[in-house]
């Protein structure tokens, strides 16, 4: 048996919480291994933190400027050397989503098909550490340097990822402050023909601001799994929160939907989250009719509006924590500071964007703590993909893009 079947083999035999004792098992047998670490990414995803049987008694390691970092900032395997001993840094990612970086030391310089073989097994390991955590605590908990709060607790397990790559696209997406988000939260999904993407800035703080942006994304996830169009979809969530808050608390949401035949993009404009997009290196805010935030009125009727993705396009969303956010003279982070920062990260790939934006936006805040919440994520579209038919996306029509000067 191939010896990476075999590795495999015995990670899917084990209890989910012995991933790691199966790790050190397995390819200490099969490749000689002498040491084996699973190091998982923090939710501020700045550190990587090592799964030990206790939580939080090993010292986290910085991603800038240590060698694990390097890999996982890079998703590519990096390498350190102590004599003849060399330890092989690979990446732990599925499908775009990065997890952490497996470490494995090896007794002498192995042939380069062996680290390829290692790094295919490191990927095997994410898939089994996305289905070890429906049944333990241990890897959620190793991603976590410190507390979280109540309301932080619900938005994480709230979203479908941090990232996630495609033919057709990538994404990624980061909420601030990361330990103690309450209101901010971002949905997607993607089938054969569609990529749904919400954006949602519940009002209000802590955990109650987090319960109303769980009612609002579970209720707008209800009405898109029943396959209703995007206007009936924010009319439902609205009926939603409206039935429980009675108009009290409302959640502004930006909706949108792409045809991943054609790259034709519906939109729902329910509030503050903003769009702007990277195209032949200018950035532009794209502007809708800004309608009713969720939950406002009883009965209320959105409309649809809608643009088109060019391939090689990047959008980028942010919540009024980004661009209400005040500097040190109370000047606010406006659309040139924007701009600046969607095209001074055009480098970047999708899963880097909204860190690195969110750090930048860190040194221009007043003060230490940031007054709300913030959310930035990044969309790459990198072009339909043709299914078979002849038939044609709905035709839409662009308001209005204004580009910042």
């Amino acid at each position: 048996m191939d010896r990476s079947l075999a590795v495999e083999r015995l990670l899917r035999d084990v209890p989910p919480h012995d991933l790691p004792g199966a790790l050190r098992s397995g390819l200490g047998e099969h490749f000689g291994a002498e040491a084996v670490e699973l190091l998982m990414a923090d939710y501020a995803l700045t550190e990587l933190c090592q799964v030990a049987e206790q939580p939080y008694t090993a010292e986290p390691i910085p991603v800038e400027g240590t060698t694990p970092g390097a890999a996982f900032l890079a998703q590519a395997a990096t390498f350190s050397r102590d004599g003849d001993r060399v330890t092989g840094y690979l990446p732990v990612s599925v499908r775009g989503d990065r997890l952490g970086v497996l470490a494995v030391t090896l007794p002498s310089e192995p042939e380069p098909p062996v680290w390829a073989e290692l790094q295919r097994f490191a990927e095997a390991v994410a898939h089994e550490l996305f289905v070890a955590d429906r049944d333990t605590d241990l890897y959620i908990q190793a991603r976590r340097s410190s507390r979280l709060t109540l309301a932080a607790e619900m938005q994480w397990q709230l979203l479908p990822g941090r990232a996630c790559t495609r033919a057709e696209f990538a994404l990624g997406g980061q909420l601030e402050p990361a330990y103690a988000i309450y209101g901010d939260c971002f949905d997607w999904s993607a089938s054969a023909r569609k990529l749904a993407v919400t954006l949602i800035n519940g009002m209000g703080e802590g955990s109650e601001a987090a319960l109303l942006t769980n009612l609002a994304v579970n209720a707008l996830r209800n009405a898109r799994r029943a396959g209703i169009p995007l206007d009936a979809q924010a009319e439902l969530a609205d009926q939603a929160l409206y039935a429980h808050y009675r108009g009290a608390e409302h959640v502004a949401a930006l909706l949108l939907e792409f045809d991943l035949r054609t790259g034709a993009v519906a939109v729902v404009d329910a509030g503050s989250p903003r769009l702007w997009r990277l195209r032949d290196g200018k950035a532009e805010r794209i502007l809708f009719d800004e309608q009713l935030p969720l939950g406002t009125f009883d009965g209320t009727i959105y409309v649809v509006e809608g643009f088109q993705a060019a391939d090689g396009d990047r959008f980028v969303f942010v919540s009024d924590g980004v661009y209400n956010a005040l500097g040190p003279h109370g000047e606010r982070y406006g659309d040139r500071e924007l701009a600046e920062a969607v095209t001074a990260t055009a480098e970047l790939p999708a899963a880097h964007v909204p860190g690195a934006m969110l750090r930048e936006l860190s040194t221009r805040r007043h003060g230490s703590q940031a007054e709300d919440d913030a959310m930035v994520v990044c969309l790459d579209w990198f072009g339909s993909t043709p299914l078979s038919g002849t038939g044609k996306g709905p035709a839409v029509s662009v308001r209005r893009a204004e580009e910042t000067r």
